[in-house]
């Protein structure tokens, strides 16, 4: 059985050792990169590779540039074939930050024509409160042959948002906190506010009071109020710089609301250019 969404930790325990299964660890923290690391020398799941937020995922910044811009594709395309993921390989990635971080390589497999990749439900966290097994040790790895079958029309530019928000062909969701998104506070960014027209729905919400994702039935009904009519494939995704806006993306997917795209520059990209429309206050769903 192929998992695309999400996996239990009862079920990962029991392919921990499967040959055909990789896991990532996805761990990493806005305010010191080299957090997520440390913690993954201190213990981690057997056999997970680590993922790096700033050095794997993503591609240098630049003046016109989110803070996390998309990695340079081929460059991954070698990391995973390093990492031991082939075209069969069932990848599980994980995080301790709810799917925050592990979520954009979620996103990223699947733009790249792997869909066998889930998120660990409950991530590192819940794995530990079931008295799962961690280790120190590094998983041992034999190399394989990663294709990379990219598929571009997963994401926006800024170019393609502004466009669609204009035409009104495209709801836009932000995921950022409400507070950020109202312009209330902001302390990554240096501009506080929202595109106008987007709405809100922190990622948090797709979760339940114990970390783990809500029913689906629950989570369909709140996306659809949230698209007011749209159709999902009409739906884009963005947050502050498109790493918690897959989040989103995961969760109308688990709720059978396939085919939201992402704007991969978000609030971040959004704001280099002094032209683009800066919106504040409430339009909170």
């Amino acid at each position: 059985m192929a998992f695309n969404t999400l996996v239990s930790a009862a079920t990962l325990a029991d392919h921990v050792a499967d040959p055909d299964w990789v896991i990532f660890d996805c761990r990493f923290s806005l305010n010191d990169s080299g957090a997520g690391a440390r913690a993954y020398r201190q213990a981690h799941i057997a056999g997970a590779r680590y993922a790096d937020l700033n050095q794997d995922l993503s591609s240098p910044v630049k003046s016109y540039t989110g803070r996390h811009p998309l990695p340079d594709f081929g460059q991954l395309s070698r990391k995973l074939g390093d990492w031991g993921v082939n075209g069969r390989t069932q990848v599980v990635v994980y995080d301790d930050a709810d799917g925050a971080f592990a979520g954009r390589l979620w996103w990223l497999l699947r733009c790249m024509g792997h869909d066998t990749v889930a998120v660990l439900d409950g991530g590192i966290v819940h794995w530990r409160k079931l008295g799962l097994p961690l280790t120190t040790v590094l998983p041992k790895i034999e190399a394989a042959q990663f294709r990379c079958y990219l598929d571009d029309r997963q994401w926006l530019t800024a170019r393609t948002v502004e466009d669609g928000l204009a035409r009104r062909r495209i709801r836009l969701i932000d995921a950022r906190a409400a507070e950020r998104y109202q312009g209330l506070q902001e302390t990554i960014d240096p501009v506080a506010g929202h595109v106008p027209n987007a709405v809100n729905r922190p990622f948090q919400r797709n979760l339940n009071a114990s970390g783990l994702f809500k029913p689906v039935a629950d989570l369909r009904a709140e996306f659809q109020m949230l698209l007011g009519g749209q159709a999902p494939d009409h739906v884009v995704h963005m947050c502050g710089s498109g790493v918690t806006a897959c989040h989103n993306v995961l969760a109308m997917t688990v709720a059978g609301l396939a085919g939201s795209r992402l704007y991969a520059g978000s609030w971040s990209e959004w704001i280099t250019d002094k032209n683009r429309g800066v919106a504040r206050g409430t339009r909170a769903a």
